[in-house]
């Protein structure tokens, strides 16, 4: 998949230039998915693959379900030498009031408390409706082909804290045939205008940040590489209480990272990175090859984490 196609589910706005080879192995990697949401590794292979290459603060990041990070801590396998942050993605709808291109945006809540229960309950209600859609999408691509139940029930089991979305329904369009990749599925049959789409429904991007906020979280804005040209919207999300930008990504060039760079410290915004993994491209290790983030976007970080007595990191 080239860097200027959208990687399937995300509201990216990649610029078209491939990203340069990073000048350094990343040590932090602050968005990750596993098979909780729209991944394809179990979060305990996903971390250890991460360790395994010198990541040493990863957030787990799953789309509107904290499933993943409760099961590494209650198992304790988290790797030694590993901070995992536990991290949430919501897509949120834009509204009259934030309007975005495709009609999403994207907020990573870094930090956010897993025992907030207002919070689970909201996540609750974004994960029913993405079953909601998931289910009437299926719908539509059973009339294209009937096997697309049996190819979605083959794919790994899914449990009720489990966030479905577009890519399990992307893989079973593989597995029947109807497509060669994710991207072909996307493109032909699951991106907006296509046959099998159905718009999304959920919380709009100032309700998502107010949420990550209660939840004394950190809202984090990402993959947004139109940033520069939207300063206006990230003031206004700002207003809600929006603390970051991600700013390094796997497939940005320097030129993008350099813009994002300057909106985030001419805003007064954290700086974050990751890889935005989900597995459809290759392994971990190929992903981390090509993310750059600095070491010194660590400090800020770790430090607005530790802004309460409990800190919302471990590992």
């Amino acid at each position: 998949m080239s860097a200027s196609t959208p990687q399937p589910g995300t509201n990216r706005h990649k610029p078209d230039a491939r990203p340069e080879a990073p000048p350094t192995p990343a040590t932090i990697d602050l968005h990750t998915h596993s098979l909780r949401s729209d991944g394809l590794l179990p979060p305990e292979v996903l971390v250890a693959a991460a360790a395994a290459v010198g990541i040493r603060l990863l957030a787990l990041a799953d789309h509107a379900t904290l499933a993943g990070v409760r099961e590494l801590r209650a198992a304790g396998r988290i790797p030694p030498g590993l901070e995992l942050v536990p991290g949430v993605e919501i897509n949120s709808v834009a509204t009259d009031r934030v309007r975005s291109d495709d009609g999403e945006l994207h907020i990573l809540g870094l930090g956010v408390d897993l025992d907030d229960e207002a919070f689970e309950a909201i996540l609750v209600r974004q994960r029913d409706s993405r079953r909601l859609r998931f289910e009437l999408m299926r719908e539509r691509l059973r009339e294209l082909d009937p096997a697309i139940d049996a190819a979605i029930d083959a794919l790994p089991n899914t449990g009720d804290e489990d966030a479905l979305g577009r890519p399990r329904l992307a893989r079973a369009l593989i597995a029947c045939g109807q497509a060669a990749t994710v991207s072909e599925a996307f493109d032909k049959h699951l991106a907006p205008g296509r046959p099998a789409y159905v718009a999304r429904q959920g919380v709009g991007p100032v309700e998502a940040i107010r949420a990550i906020r209660a939840a004394r979280g950190l809202p984090v804005l990402a993959h947004f590489a139109d940033a520069p040209r939207q300063q206006p919207l990230i003031r206004e999300l700002m207003d809600a209480g929006l603390v970051g930008l991600e700013v390094y990504y796997a497939e940005y060039d320097r030129t993008t990272v350099e813009g994002l760079a300057g909106v985030a410290a001419s805003l007064g915004l954290l700086a974050t990175g990751g890889t935005d993994y989900h597995g459809d491209l290759g392994s971990y290790a190929e992903a981390h090859a090509a993310l750059w983030v600095p070491d010194e976007v660590g400090p800020p970080v770790r430090a607005a984490l530790q802004v309460t007595d409990e800190p919302r990191i471990g590992g």
